[in-house]
């Protein structure tokens, strides 16, 4: 089970995150690309910290959306939202390339993963972007019981795909995230780390009503962007 955690948050003067304390835990680290957050100083320091480590670098692209932190869903045409992709994610790899440590994969961000996730629509834009781009890139999807459909969908595009879980999230009896407006969506240190080592061990977990399902992932999602969840993000690694 590979860790990815989402980093390059910063922008400008504001920081966000404890990337460098987190690099070193992971094996792939998601960058932001410029529309919810990052630009081109942070792209490449992140970058670098992720070469040093000998972590994989994947893009995070999102909506158009500094101001909302890419957690809005917008309203973008087909062929609008393709070319957003492209302009992030080559932004990103332009730099990545320049450091000698390219791109692997993408892994969409915020509003639009979750909107790609509940839209054929919108997730056939994004694989067709991925699809359009001059060198393959994985893409990361949400592991839930649609996999197979995914697959096929993938496999239409010519892409292949990296199936994610989350540690610190619950799940619904359908295999899905729990809404984090639901009080219970967040697991506790305790059961994130539970959550995690069932996943690696047994690729299922225990949902919102204490029923096991299979979530058969590649890698696992962690977020360390203080000092309790950077301590979580160390006992799941010593776990793992």
């Amino acid at each position: 089970m590979l860790l990815n955690a989402d980093l390059g948050e910063s922008y400008g003067a504001w920081t966000m995150g404890m990337d460098e304390q987190l690099m070193p835990l992971l094996d792939q680290a998601n960058i932001a690309c410029g529309g919810h957050a990052g630009d081109p100083l942070t792209m490449r320091r992140t970058l670098e910290l992720a070469k040093a480590a000998g972590v994989q670098a994947g893009a995070h692209p999102s909506y158009p959306d500094l101001q909302g932190f890419g957690r809005r869903s917008m309203k973008m045409c087909a062929d609008e939202l393709e070319a957003q992709l492209l302009y992030q994610i080559s932004a990103l790899d332009g730099i990545a390339q320049s450091l000698n440590h390219p791109l692997s994969y993408v892994k969409p961000h915020g509003a639009l993963y979750n909107d790609m996730m509940a839209d054929p629509i919108i997730r056939t834009s994004v694989m067709r972007a991925l699809a359009s781009y001059y060198r393959p890139l994985k893409l990361m999807l949400l592991a839930t019981a649609e996999q197979v459909q995914h697959l096929k969908e993938a496999q239409e595009h010519g892409l292949e795909l990296l199936f994610e879980a989350f540690a610190d999230r619950a799940y619904t009896d359908e295999g899905k995230l729990v809404s984090r407006s639901q009080a219970h969506a967040l697991h506790s240190e305790d059961q994130a780390l539970e959550q995690a080592l069932m996943l690696a061990s047994d690729q299922s977990v225990l949902t919102e009503s204490g029923k096991r399902i299979d979530v058969r992932a590649d890698t696992l999602c962690v977020h360390g962007d203080n000092p309790a969840a950077l301590a979580l993000v160390r006992r799941i690694r010593e776990g793992l």
